[in-house]
């Protein structure tokens, strides 16, 4: 399809018209029209359409119906309906009242060409732009930031299921793809112990007999990649999708070996790290992972969002990413993204997750007050509350050396890297002066003098001050203020089911938090407009009955 961009027209006198006759005080989407304008464009998207072929239909009122559609939690189906018997989607749309509309289908290939264009955050992006235009959205103002655990859309697998199914979905394609090639090769045997989905086997209970399916279906498997690799005329077959995720379980659950060996089931205790493991061969990029008591096979999202009292609360940053990724390893990447568009925040507030004491470092440097709870050093002592942890030592950078709670000076100060190359210091203290002291089991557990490791100055004295800050009552109101984005979270769950993607691959789920984010700061801004208070967090009726007999 190509793309002839039109022009933006205005709102048809006979739309206007019946649209304040049933609507004589507006709605949302009404008011957003009067106030944003159309939004979005055609010559937005020309990059997205080749120059010649069937001119498509209008880009810009696909997007607009997109953002609608995620803001009233609609499929293609009901957005499509929608646009043709809505008055204030017309409205909206600049169409007249009699415009047929559109299949359903062009809304998918939509977002289809939105993906294959690498344009997943430019309905984000325009909205945001726009919002800052009409000065509802200011940078260096307050921030917060918060993650969530993402679902994917498959079944959890054990790993017996995730081999089994891996060699199963890859006969599957294969048999599409390729039907003659693959019944000419396959063994009999294997239309039988294939023909079903893995889950709705019964295992065997027995552990060497769980052993022994796992090596014939890797037996199995490593002779089909064999006859792949063997091919010259059918090469292509090697490039199937299903077929590299099929190698890739195969390394990562079976032993390598000469092709005259058996294969070997990996022990768990050989499988690579969650980050790289293949939970599920349908999902590639979801991963298994495990926070407090939540496990999950899926994503992860983090959410930053506006706080400031006097405009609307608008989403200005959304990363999807695996679901081990560290939020403390996102927190100079949101940083980094918000700085591109110059949206900085003056304030951003986090929870301890995203704290460390080179985030202080980078933050101050970006002139941002990263506000959130600052995990204590790990030593014993600090744990015990009872002992000498590493603030109770005097720490002299000019001469090299740090003075205990007795007053003994160091002897030994060493610049090295701990074991993930961050840079820090060894200090010791000398055997003699340790052994000698009154309060040596509120300092050492063993026969060894005491030794610390610290960070270099900057980040040393950055973590100092943020231990000491977050004892205060000043950082308390201030921290309170993270809380509210929970319900940012819960609100994007009832939109659009931000914890559940219901599309296949990181790519596609990135795209999904994108346009779930547009349309909550579509739906906010539209509440800011129309003066609707901020709704308060609920009380259980229960709860509130126990705070009330609390009072007598």
């Amino acid at each position: 399809m190509s793309l002839k961009p039109q022009e933006t027209h205005p709102i048809p006198e006979e739309t206007i018209r019946v649209a304040h006759a049933a609507f004589p005080k507006g709605n949302a989407i009404m008011r957003l029209r009067d106030h944003l304008g159309p939004i979005y464009s055609d010559e937005q998207f020309t990059a997205l359409f080749p120059p010649d072929g069937q001119p498509a239909h209008s880009p810009g009122q696909l997007a607009l119906v997109t953002v609608l559609q995620f803001a009233e939690g609609l499929s293609d189906r009901q957005a499509a309906d929608a646009v043709r018997a809505r008055i204030d989607w017309k409205y909206a749309l600049a169409l007249p009242l009699d415009d047929p509309g559109f299949d359903a289908s062009v809304l998918c290939e939509f977002r289809g060409r939105l993906l294959a264009g690498g344009a997943e955050m430019q309905l984000f992006e325009t909205l945001l732009l726009l919002l800052r235009e009409q000065g509802l959205l200011k940078a260096r103002g307050k921030q917060r930031t918060d993650s969530t655990h993402v679902l994917a859309a498959i079944v959890m697998l054990n790993r017996l299921e995730c081999v089994g199914e891996s060699l199963r979905h890859a006969l599957n394609v294969l048999a599409t793809v390729a039907p003659d090639w693959l019944q000419e090769r396959v063994p009999a045997a294997w239309y039988e112990r294939y023909a079903r989905r893995f889950e709705e086997y019964r295992l065997p209970p027995k552990k060497e007999d769980r052993y022994a399916l796992a090596e014939q279906m890797g037996a199995d498997g490593r002779h089909l990649l064999q006859m792949l690799d063997a091919e010259t005329a059918w090469g292509w077959l090697r490039e199937v999708p299903a077929v590299q995720t099929l190698r890739s379980v195969w390394i990562q659950q079976f032993y390598a070996s000469e092709s005259s060996e058996p294969v070997r089931w990996r022990v768990a205790e050989d499988l690579p790290p969650a980050a790289q493991l293949i939970s599920s061969p349908y999902d590639p990029d979801a991963r298994w992972s495990k926070k407090r008591d939540t496990t999950w096979v899926g994503y992860k999202v983090h959410v930053t969002e506006t706080c400031d009292d006097d405009l609307p609360h608008v989403v200005t940053s959304v990363e999807t990413t695996a679901a081990t990724t560290a939020d403390a390893s996102m927190t100079a990447v949101i940083q980094a993204h918000l700085a591109e568009r110059d949206l900085l925040p003056s304030e951003q507030i986090v929870d301890m997750g995203y704290m460390a004491s080179d985030h202080l470092v980078t933050s101050h440097e970006r002139q941002i007050a990263l506000v959130g709870p600052l995990r204590e050093d790990s030593s014993w002592q600090t744990r015990a509350a009872e002992g000498f942890g590493v603030a109770c030592f005097t720490i002299d950078w000019e001469t090299h050396q740090a003075t205990c709670p007795q007053g003994k000076t160091s002897v030994m100060w060493y610049p090295t890297q701990d074991n993930q190359g961050t840079p820090v210091i060894n200090i010791r203290f000398a055997h003699t002066d340790c052994a000698a002291c009154s309060q040596r089991a509120q300092c050492v557990s063993s026969s060894r003098s005491r030794a610390l490791t610290i960070r270099e100055r900057e980040a040393y004295e950055a973590a100092a001050q943020a231990r000491q800050r977050q004892t205060t009552d000043e950082f308390k109101q201030t921290y309170a203020k993270r809380a509210g984005i929970e319900g940012t979270l819960s609100q994007g769950v009832r939109l659009g089911d931000l914890r559940r993607t219901r599309y296949i691959g990181l790519s596609k789920t990135r795209l999904l938090h994108h346009l779930i984010a547009t349309a909550l700061n579509f739906v906010r801004t539209a509440a800011w407009l129309a003066e609707t208070p901020l709704a308060r967090t609920r009380t259980p009726p229960f709860v509130a009955l126990g705070k009330t007999a609390a009072c007598y």
